[in-house]
């Protein structure tokens, strides 16, 4: 007997690395911060931004982006770089007080060998991991099961911003 899994999404995805789409979706979402909710944008510094992953490991999968179309770390100035290392440490901490996740994967791919499917644009993943979060359909069947819409995971990470900011506001005087 065969099962099908329908996964409707990973078509954008499955156009995007097989060349149907033009330009670099990080860009364009750094151009247009008033589209920011619709393209799950979480933070924006003057350098970088933090935002959801479309097309997720697992459930809460963040990316890190320079605002600079550049495919290597090397490419930014220092400031650039630590700047960037500083969001997705704010996005762990988001993480955490949203999810309570055990663990993550913290990393940036280099090159399409290297598992960049976005090569001309680095950017960082901020994955959280639970004990058991891959089982037998990863193993099995080459699938995925995210549990929560990503919209739903938006939500909750805006809402422990919001949090996170009035724990770190300096009390009125």
């Amino acid at each position: 007997m065969t099962a099908s899994i329908w996964a409707p999404w990973r078509l954008d995805y499955i156009r995007s690395v097989t060349g149907e789409t033009k330009g670099c979706f990080l860009c364009d979402i750094a151009r247009q911060p008033e589209l920011d909710t619709g393209q799950l944008v979480i933070a924006r510094t003057d350098t970088a931004l933090l935002l959801m992953n479309r097309f997720p490991y697992v459930n809460g999968h963040l990316l890190v982006a320079p605002y600079a179309h550049v495919a290597d770390l090397s490419d930014l100035v220092a400031e650039q770089r630590a700047a960037l290392l500083e969001l997705a440490l704010h996005g762990q901490q988001l993480l955490i007080g949203a999810m309570n996740p055990q663990g993550f994967n913290m990393g940036v791919n280099i090159g399409r060998c290297a598992g960049a499917g976005l090569p001309g644009h680095v950017h960082m993943h901020v994955v959280p991991r639970w004990n058991g979060d891959i089982n037998f359909m990863t193993t099995v069947g080459q699938v995925r099961v995210i549990p929560q819409a990503l919209e739903a995971a938006f939500a909750q990470l805006c809402q422990e911003r919001a949090k996170l900011k009035e724990r770190l506001a300096p009390p009125a005087l």
